[in-house]
């Protein structure tokens, strides 16, 4: 049977169409990062020495909206399944948190002694799996780094001995690990990098630290700054999906962990958590209402949301500290950003790129499935500050003398395991 004109018409109209979008979709757009910040000498000599940091860069036209940067990177992102050397942290209140390192290979070449070690939090729900955290695992290993992944309580398959999580305020766990690190490795120099709510989380420590912090660099990726103008994002348009699947993840850690809760809330005076509300939490605001406020001692969720950010922790940095953010990022958004404290603060350099959403950057080598851009970008920045730091006019300016003797482990934290475990 003959097919009618109009049919074949429309079927090639049909086509063109398609044709003429897939084109445009795939059509490579150049974008070039903004730099904000005081003008000094540390900043000059790291942007000289980090041309990654400025460089222009080109990615499909798809992935300028950044939802599908968002998601494509989760979804399509190769990870690496590295094998990890897992240590427990035993914590002075009877919880735990777990340290993973890279397990070297039989026959190859181990990292020195004294490499400097970069501490990695990862976002709220994440951890050592996950593909952007593995990614810069190896990166910082081929820079001569040793990287050293904090999971948080319950994430990552962490244990969860005591009715209490973290929160993207909560400092006092990190500060252990810190202490522990320092202990563990006098002879290395500190550096530490934090991811979305990890990057709201270490910019809190450095500012609570002041002058004192050990680290002689950081970075800071996707940081949300103010969790009320994230909530307000969170709750437009299609970040409301973000919002829903990272109650999701939490909602999955709590269940397993229920019991421990539910003990501590019919405790005669213990804390009153409701995993029955947090169960059927939709969005992080209602889980973090049932389950992080009570653990925190916050009266409700806007409370929390109206302390907990790390915008007004800028100002009392001493650290030098790259902070990398997207314009268009869906869950930290461009409001948040303290522009005029980062430029008021010599120790602060801000790079903001057009385009790269929430952990996407997928303008790296290997696109959507290779690596993020950040990683090399972040690296080399890394690279430059241990090099910036064996530069007596640099190292005074930057705070950077880490302690040469061994520092006390904490009253409390001590190893109870190590194990050996491969990546997801």
């Amino acid at each position: 049977m003959a097919i009618a004109a109009p049919a074949v018409a429309a079927a090639a109209a049909a086509a063109a169409a398609a044709l003429t979008l897939a084109a445009f979709a795939l059509r490579r757009r150049t974008h070039c990062p903004e730099v904000h910040g005081a003008t000094t000498e540390w900043n000059s000599a790291v942007l000289a020495a980090c041309p990654s940091l400025t460089a222009p860069y080109s990615l499909p036209a798809l992935l300028s909206n950044p939802h599908f940067e968002t998601i494509l990177a989760a979804v399509l992102r190769r990870k690496p399944h590295l094998m990890y050397a897992r240590e427990l942290l035993h914590l002075p209140d009877g919880g735990c948190v777990a340290l993973d390192s890279e397990q070297v290979a039989a026959g190859a070449q181990p990292l020195p002694e004294d490499a400097p070690l970069l501490l990695l939090l990862p976002g709220l729900t994440g951890g050592s799996e996950d593909g952007y955290v593995q990614h810069a695992v190896v990166r910082a290993r081929q820079a001569g780094m040793r990287a050293v992944v904090f999971n948080s309580r319950g994430t990552s398959g962490s244990p969860v001995l005591t009715a209490q999580f973290y929160s993207a305020s909560f400092t006092g766990d990190l500060r252990m690990v810190v202490a522990h690190l320092r202990a563990r490795h006098p002879r290395s120099m500190l550096l530490a990098a934090g991811w979305s709510a990890g990057a709201n989380l270490l910019t809190r420590y450095l500012g609570e630290e002041g002058e004192q912090a050990p680290f002689a660099a950081a970075a800071t990726l996707c940081n949300p700054f103010s969790l009320v103008l994230s909530r307000v994002r969170l709750r437009r348009g299609f970040s409301r999906f973000y919002s829903w699947n990272l109650a999701r993840s939490l909602k999955r850690i709590l269940t397993q962990h229920k019991h421990l809760f539910d003990a501590e809330a019919a405790a005669p005076g213990g804390k009153p958590y409701r995993t029955d509300l947090a169960l059927q939490a939709t969005s992080i605001g209602d889980y973090d209402e049932a389950i992080t406020c009570v653990s925190f001692g916050w009266t409700d969720v806007l409370s929390y949301y109206a302390a907990g950010g790390s915008a007004d922790s800028i100002s009392n940095i001493r650290v030098p500290l790259l902070i990398v953010q997207a314009a268009n990022d869906p869950i930290s958004p461009l409001e948040a950003i303290p522009f005029e404290a980062i430029k008021a603060n010599p120790a602060c350099l801000l790079v903001l790129t057009p385009t790269g959403g929430h952990l996407g950057w997928c303008s790296g080598e290997g696109g959507v499935r290779g690596p993020p851009w950040t990683d090399g970008a972040v690296a080399d920045y890394f690279a430059a500050a241990v090099q910036l730091a064996k530069q007596p006019e640099y190292a005074a300016a930057a705070a950077l003398q880490h302690p040469a003797a061994a520092a006390a482990e904490p009253d409390g934290v001590f190893t109870m395991e190590q194990t050996v475990h491969q990546a997801p």
